[in-house]
């Protein structure tokens, strides 16, 4: 099995034929970025994809920002996702990331989206992920557990930083048994939360030891599962980010520290530890 990495567009608003040459020399694969708002914006990053011959993983993102409209309905949310699809068809995506819903919908709710979505993205000829968010589907891991049952033919993308602060607390309980989740994960984003927050200042420092060892547990369980699965490829989003994810420094609102620096080092943790297992 191969690990590709992919780099999050996140907080980036450069232009994507710039970004594409630093991606390339720090070892990743592709890119993963939200579907374009209007169709020839996605026309023209689908000529930079396609002239660069670079792999993209599509997010699509419903019922408004990452925050959704309180008053979005199912119906709603369905109707935003056909445009995504619509618009994200030139760009030739690997898959399509979902984003989508809201967490204060029950679960029969939750599945009657994903459900409905799945099958419109798999009629448009795409695979869907459905990512587990705050403030989204799958916010949690006991909703989600109890969703994943009414949807037997969906997968999930797995960024489980934001289980930890839902819960706020590693979930390395004996009794947090995630296997019927694992064996649905297709895709994994790579922040490391903590207690009380979705992304430690730096996954290297030995304050968040205890973090990055459970994260990276997970991931390697479902690099297993994949595996069982028969899975070539597996495919890893390091997804720190801006947004107030990213700490600041008080009164100057100084980062204290670089995206792109976070997100190259977990890469490079996480690939290095994918040789070791795949050794």
């Amino acid at each position: 099995m191969k690990l590709e990495l992919f780099r999050t567009l996140w907080g980036d608003t450069r232009d994507w034929g710039k970004i594409i040459p630093e991606t390339r020399e720090a070892g990743f694969t592709g890119l993963e970025a939200r579907i374009p708002q209007t169709a020839s914006e996605a026309a023209e990053k689908a000529a930079i994809l396609q002239g660069e011959g670079i792999p993209y993983i599509a997010i699509a993102m419903t019922g408004g920002g990452v925050i959704p409209r309180q008053s979005a309905t199912v119906a709603d949310h369905i109707d935003d996702f056909r445009g995504c699809l619509d618009r994200a068809a030139v760009m030739a995506p690997r898959f399509v990331n979902v984003l989508g819903g809201n967490d204060r919908w029950c679960a029969s709710q939750q599945a009657e989206f994903i459900n409905k979505a799945d099958e419109l993205g798999k009629k448009a000829g795409f695979t869907c992920s459905f990512e587990t968010h705050r403030a989204r589907i799958l916010s949690s891991p006991w909703m989600t557990l109890d969703v994943l049952r009414q949807c037997p033919d969906a997968v999930f993308t797995a960024d489980i930083s934001h289980w930890v602060v839902v819960c706020e607390r590693l979930l390395d309980d004996p009794c947090d048994d995630f296997t019927p989740f694992i064996e649905r994960v297709h895709h994994l984003q790579a922040r490391v939360g903590y207690d009380q927050g979705p992304q430690v200042t730096h996954p290297g420092a030995p304050e968040y030891a205890a973090a990055l060892s459970f994260h990276q547990k997970f991931w390697q369980s479902v690099w297993e599962s994949q595996k069982r699965r028969g899975y070539t490829v597996t495919t890893m989003t390091p997804e720190f980010g801006p947004d107030g994810y990213l700490h600041t420094l008080p009164f100057t609102n100084a980062p204290v520290a670089d995206l792109w620096d976070l997100n190259r080092w977990i890469g490079a943790e996480q690939q290095r530890r994918f040789t070791l297992w795949t050794s």
